[in-house]
């Protein structure tokens, strides 16, 4: 390893803007990744439509960094699942309420990242972020959000809650290792549809993603909603864990003084040219360095196994 090279990145890790770049790793990812166990067809202006759930699958990923003399370090390993629960409250748009059938599920999309290898064993930062997403299918509303974030000893909780009734998203963060200290709180508007970090790109993979198209989506995050451009960029034949595949490269306009991440970098996510639009690789570019992300596995648990193992999980003792 180059002196110089782990030397400068070493003060730039200490400096206390650090904290915005473990967001940025953090928020990043979630926004990259999430398991797909439903095919969906969907054009613009018209809500997605599921086909019936068909199984399960489990996404790993891993990131590496690369600044000046380091090249491709391993920070970070992620695990990406969907599933299904018994459907949760009675929250629903005037477009679900019109259907005669309302699904008996909700999805359960979670996303699992912790910190590996040089971060770790160098400078002894460890962190791990847990978020649940937790979704009703049929009209693709966010109807709770939940996130463990810890970063060494700091430890956060928090949950959104949405009410598609008065138009509401409720955020609230608890201390576990301080009680006393009182909850942080946030609340804000919407209207129409409203993703959070987990669920964003279910919604971006229903989309029609032809070259040279642009779209915003909304995106909600600690009790604040963010409108994000997305530019649909180019296609790309590339090496992946599932061979050589067709890619669709999509540019989600994250940074800069009105965006999620306020100082400029740039990120790209590549798809599979196909139905699923499945996330296999990810890149952001910035001050700090860059980062990479790579799809290592995906693992599928079928629907009647999946429903068994749930089944055990929620029956009341």
């Amino acid at each position: 390893m180059g002196g110089s090279g782990s030397e400068s990145l070493l003060l730039t890790l200490n400096r206390p803007r650090y904290m915005k770049l473990r967001k940025l790793t953090l928020v990043f990812v979630f926004l990259l990744t999430f398991s797909s166990g439903l095919k969906w067809t969907r054009t613009f202006g018209q809500t997605p439509t599921a086909e019936p759930f068909k199984q399960a699958e489990e996404l790993l990923y891993e990131a590496e960094f690369s600044r000046s003399l380091l090249r491709k370090i391993d920070i970070a390993d992620f695990r990406f699942t969907v599933n299904t629960i018994p459907a949760v409250g009675n929250a629903r748009t005037a477009e679900s309420t019109s259907r005669p059938d309302p699904p008996s599920y909700s999805l359960l999309l979670t996303g699992d990242i912790s910190s590996k290898g040089f971060f770790t064993k160098i400078f002894n930062l460890r962190f791990r972020q847990h978020v649940e997403s937790t979704v009703e299918p049929q009209s693709f509303t966010v109807q709770k959000t939940k996130r463990l974030d810890e970063q060494g000893k700091r430890l956060r909780t928090s949950e959104t809650t949405y009410d598609p009734t008065t138009g509401k998203i409720v955020w609230t963060e608890l201390d576990p290792n301080n009680p006393t200290r009182p909850p942080r709180t946030a609340s804000t508007q919407f209207s129409g549809q409203v993703q959070d970090v987990l669920s964003v790109f279910y919604y971006l993979r229903t989309l029609p993603l032809a070259v040279g198209r642009t779209f915003e989506v909304s995106i909600t995050d600690s009790g604040r909603v963010y409108q994000v451009p997305v530019e649909v960029v180019e296609k790309k034949r590339m090496k992946t864990v599932l061979g050589n595949v067709d890619t669709v490269r999509i540019d989600p306009k994250l940074f800069g003084p009105k965006g999620m991440i306020n100082f400029e970098g740039q990120m790209s996510i590549w798809v599979t040219d196909d139905n699923r639009h499945l996330p296999v690789s990810a890149r952001i570019k910035n001050e700090y360095g860059t980062f990479d992300i790579r799809l290592k596995k995906v693992t599928q648990t079928p629907r009647s196994e999946l429903l068994t193992k749930q089944d055990s999980q929620h029956k009341t003792p």
